[in-house]
């Protein structure tokens, strides 16, 4: 059974009770509680508080209530912002490097929505992807799968000209270059692109 707070009818009721001197068996069957928690509130009443008094000592202890809002370390602070300019997301800064961010990538972006990285440094400016989404960016629209083309290809493995395919993404993300390999032949191919953003 859940176990639901006293409200501030039943601490009045309580009181009121406790001052007329009415058994504690009585009161709890009356107010449909345990015996244990009107022990509790008398013995409060016992040492010269009301209830009142044990209301706002209530809410104060509520306030204290729930997880306490995750702080990152100064190197943290410092890591992080210092991928940020080199336009990494912060789902790639945990992917990348998960054992030097103590919190989880939700997190990190909770924190931005706190204010604690600025949302104009991020790639999508802090905007969130709808569900549903699929992305498109940095893939080749006239590859294949290779499960798909053993299906349709039989002879592939025979044939010449099936290429397969990769990218290479360069430093600060700012170049790329693709590499296609000839299946049969093994040869070579690599195109690069200036300016490139993965």
């Amino acid at each position: 059974m859940t176990y639901t707070h006293l409200t501030t009818n039943e601490l009045v009721m309580i009181e009121a009770y406790y001052q007329e001197g009415m058994a504690v068996s009585a009161i709890c069957h009356s107010l449909k509680r345990s015996k244990q928690t009107i022990y509790k509130i008398i013995a409060y009443f016992k040492a010269g508080h009301t209830a009142y008094d044990y209301y706002e000592h209530y809410k104060a202890n509520k306030q204290r209530c729930g997880c306490r809002k995750t702080q990152l370390t100064q190197n943290e602070q410092t890591f992080i912002p210092m991928h940020l300019d080199r336009d990494w997301s912060l789902d790639v800064v945990k992917g990348t490097y998960p054992d030097k961010i103590s919190c989880s990538m939700r997190t990190l972006y909770r924190l931005a929505d706190r204010g604690i990285f600025k949302k104009e440094d991020l790639p999508w400016k802090g905007k969130r992807k709808p569900n549903g989404k699929t992305e498109k960016r940095g893939k080749l629209a006239f590859r294949r799968d290779i499960r798909e083309r053993s299906k349709i290809y039989p002879k592939l493995e025979r044939e010449f000209g099936h290429l397969e395919g990769d990218t290479i993404v360069g430093k600060h993300h700012k170049n790329a270059v693709v590499t296609l390999v000839e299946k049969q032949s093994k040869a070579i191919i690599t195109l690069r692109t200036k300016g490139a953003k993965s």
